[in-house]
């Protein structure tokens, strides 16, 4: 067999297909975007048939580019926007509604009445998570109960739910599999993370059907092989985590004490805790980084909503770039003097803050602010952000003795400028990879491994390459004075 791997890499706001050679090379890509959807405020939905079209049509693209049929390539490996769920009819694979994004507020209200009932310890203990509308259960939660007939339905065994991976794994596969990762799962809000099931008691809490939710599978398994009349020839699906878990095993953070921070977006940061199943006492969340063999990997990971989605914003709300790699290049022009800050709580703030009803806001305009101060301010919003997960991160896992070395991914750090503030910001070096698309190849990487035809953990590990470290320079008087006025505006912002 040859050593071709398949990775789909399913985001949020765009599908990506990309073909990897032998050497672990991206040799062929596609890409689509497609429509974010804000039926009302706080709410973000898509499409699921229009995210079917465009995975389809992206792996026809990387196929073609990289000049290979599907019968040459080895396996599959998929990975999705978590906490994104989708519903749909168990005979006719059709969605009951629109998916609800992991971005969508729409269930604050009853995570809010969880709290008051005091539920919150019990999911936390079980799931490592928070009662936040960002993740999945809450969501299937409301569609249960706002589209007509669906309870019941589901009831009766009509309906199956899942987060992308597992709708995408049911189309490619015609129906034949149902099934998700550990990874995916642990993001839903009712899987026990722990012993590894579907938490009978918290599926009760919601009014869940056990019976709507997918088979929980290790990272690399056999999930099934997609359905010939697709691409042409079946290809075997062997590898499916979240987005964020494939970039933390595409950055080869195998060691306990490694974190890895993903830019795109949101930003979301891993750290590995190994088999230690660490309980944050500052608002951070209890995951599973992988499950290989049957064993399980946890991580502490803090979720920042909105990190790319900022620059998205600079772009297209109030139209201050032209093309988003602009903006390192107009936040560098910043008056150094002005202290601008962004506190970008569009869909509320995530950790450690976790405060759904908090909305964005911007202080310390003056006068002479202008585009370039706007930019700096969106950008720095990102570096603040992580500074304030590194710091519960080393608050709650003291292992690593404090010093934290950050591989980073995703679109924004192909800007210098970005990735320097966020070294300088931090107090802390930040090494970006000589291959980005670090999601896709994790995705890639269980695959192929499981295929036989790509390296073991050890092997790929010392495959890692970096491009640059970037060193803090920011003097110490500097650095602390912006982190004040950081903390104060996220003071000012928040509601609780």
């Amino acid at each position: 067999m040859s050593g071709y791997v398949l990775a789909i890499d399913q985001g949020t706001t765009s599908s990506r297909a990309i073909v990897f050679d032998g050497a672990m090379k991206p040799v062929g890509t596609g890409q689509q975007e497609f429509t974010q959807h804000f039926p009302a405020s706080g709410w973000v939905e898509h499409d699921p048939e229009e995210i079917w079209a465009s995975v389809v049509a992206t792996v026809k693209t990387a196929l073609k580019k990289a000049g290979r049929q599907a019968a040459e390539i080895a396996a599959i490996g998929i990975t999705n926007q978590r906490e994104t769920v989708v519903i749909w009819d168990k005979a006719t694979g059709k969605p009951i509604h629109n998916a609800i994004v992991w971005q969508d507020r729409r269930t604050a209200p009853l995570c809010a009445r969880l709290r008051k009932r005091g539920l919150e310890p019990k999911f936390t203990k079980k799931t490592g998570l928070l009662l936040d509308p960002y993740f999945s259960g809450t969501k299937i939660a409301w569609m249960l109960d706002k589209v007509k007939g669906a309870r019941k339905r589901a009831e009766r065994g009509e309906l199956l739910a899942g987060t992308i991976d597992s709708f995408l794994i049911w189309r490619l596969t015609g129906g034949k599999v149902h099934a998700t990762d550990a990874t995916n799962a642990s993001r839903t809000l009712v899987y026990n993370i722990a012993t590894n099931e579907w938490d009978a008691e918290l599926l009760g809490i919601l009014g869940i059907p056990a019976r709507m939710l997918p088979e929980v599978k290790n990272c690399a398994d056999d999930f099934g092989a997609t359905d010939k009349n697709l691409f042409g020839a079946e290809i075997r699906i062997l590898g499916v985590a979240g987005d964020q878990q494939a970039a933390t095993i595409g950055q080869a953070c195998f060691e306990p004490g490694m974190m890895k921070s993903t830019y795109g977006t949101g930003c979301f940061a891993l750290l590995n805790t190994g088999t230690d199943m660490v309980r944050s006492k500052n608002r951070l969340l209890t995951t599973i980084a992988y499950r290989l063999g049957g064993k399980t990997t946890y991580a502490l990971e803090g979720s920042i909503f909105v990190a790319g989605a900022a620059v998205q914003w600079l772009r297209d709300g109030i139209k201050v770039i032209g093309k988003a790699e602009h903006s390192g290049e107009l936040a560098a022009q910043a008056d150094e003097a002005q202290s601008v800050y962004l506190v970008p709580a569009f869909v509320g703030l995530g950790a450690p803050h976790w405060d759904a009803d908090a909305r964005g806001a911007i202080y310390g305009l003056t006068r002479n602010s202008g585009p370039a101060e706007f930019a700096r301010a969106a950008l720095e919003s990102v570096a603040f952000q992580t500074r304030d997960l590194l710091d519960a991160m080393k608050k709650d896992w003291k292992t690593n003795n404090g010093k934290t070395v950050l591989r980073v991914d995703g679109g924004m750090v192909a800007s210098t400028w970005t990735m320097q503030r966020l070294a300088d910001i931090l107090d802390a070096p930040v090494d970006r990879p000589t291959i980005l698309e670090t999601t896709a190849l994790g995705a890639a990487w269980l695959a192929g491994s499981r295929a036989g035809v790509w390296p073991k953990m050890k092997d790929f590990a010392k495959a890692w390459a970096l491009d640059r470290r970037f060193a803090p320079q920011m003097d110490d008087k500097v650095r602390a004075a912006k982190l004040k006025g950081w903390r104060d505006a996220v003071r000012r912002t928040l509601t609780t």
